[in-house]
């Protein structure tokens, strides 16, 4: 069950780019534990919100907050350190190092290594450890030897949430994960992130064309429209709301 106190909260965040709003006044608060789905149609500014989030783009209004400590002007690696995680539209996996390595890595970058072909043994231990349980975790134990390039599309996000979870993220940003997917891919990555979701306690952020994997993941659902917050609530009640539907008439969520 979710905390009462936000684990990442924004305050008025915006973006201005050549003059024109791209995020306008975007206030949220997700407690410890929450999933919030956030939908709305191409240029809403919903990926752009998550390189605020992330620190990819820095703010021209407002503040971002995780663990109640302002991170706004902080770069992307310190926010990851204090653990804020994410994933891209585009697979970001290393394809030419195995499926282990490439969560290896991941668990090595959180535990302080430094990437260095000499490092110590029981750090690389350590991290040879969380990166296998990782590949657990979300199916792909059986594929750690194989390269990630030669990955299935659907397994290299499954890789992708493993290198998340090897990072030991309070907070995961999972930016159109099911994006290339075919459909007999998506119910099971679905359930691998209900699963870290629900088992591993993980607060979850996620930008999703699919409406459908939203309402039956998300507990509160956010609907962004032109850079704005349109409503936040949960998926029934924003499903229903006439504002809602008005703003969408002729247009895909």
């Amino acid at each position: 069950m979710p905390s009462s106190s936000p684990i990442l909260a924004t305050r008025g965040l915006g973006l201005d780019i050549g003059g024109a709003s791209i995020v306008a006044d975007v206030s949220l608060e997700l407690p410890q534990g929450e999933f919030l789905g956030i939908i709305g149609p191409n240029g809403a500014g919903k990926t752009s919100l998550f390189n605020l989030l992330s620190g990819l783009l820095r703010p021209t209004h407002g503040v971002v907050e995780l663990n109640g400590r302002d991170v706004t002007r902080e770069s992307p690696y310190r926010r990851a350190q204090s653990g804020l995680g994410r994933t891209f539209q585009i697979s970001s996996v290393f394809p030419l190092l195995s499926v282990l390595e490439n969560a290896r890595l991941a668990a090595e970058a959180r535990l302080g290594g430094s990437m260095r072909v000499w490092r110590r043994a029981g750090r690389r231990r350590d991290a040879v450890e969380r990166a296998r349980w990782a590949l657990g975790r979300v199916g792909l134990e059986t594929h750690a030897r194989g390269f990630a390039g030669a990955l299935a599309h659907g397994d290299k996000r499954k890789l992708e949430l493993a290198m998340l979870l090897a990072s030991d993220p309070q907070v995961i940003l999972l930016d159109e994960p099911m994006a290339g997917l075919g459909a007999e891919d998506v119910p099971e990555l679905v359930e691998v992130i209900r699963s870290v979701h629900r088992q591993e306690g993980r607060t979850v952020l996620m930008v999703e064309h699919h409406i459908e994997v939203v309402t039956g993941l998300a507990e509160r659902i956010a609907v962004m429209h032109h850079g704005r917050l349109l409503a936040v609530d949960t998926p029934e009640r924003v499903m229903a709301n006439e504002t809602v539907q008005e703003a969408y008439v002729g247009e895909a969520l």
